[in-house]
């Protein structure tokens, strides 16, 4: 599997497609598409932190 460059809300918006991304965890091969709002006022590190703590808490993350 060949390394991928990572991906920043910078270079993801250079087009409207969204990057995909293969991550191979045991042997299970995960695509994976990652996008990023050109509107949202939250950053990465924060949505991680929130959906680790509606995790955490039981909640399900938005969205599902």
């Amino acid at each position: 599997m060949a390394a991928h460059a990572a991906v920043t809300p910078e270079t993801a918006s250079q087009t409207d497609k969204p990057v995909i991304m293969l991550k191979r965890i045991g042997s299970t091969t995960y695509q994976v598409a990652v996008h990023f709002s050109k509107t949202s006022s939250e950053n990465m590190d924060d949505k991680i932190v929130r959906l680790i703590k509606n995790e955490a808490a039981g909640g399900k993350a938005e969205g599902q």
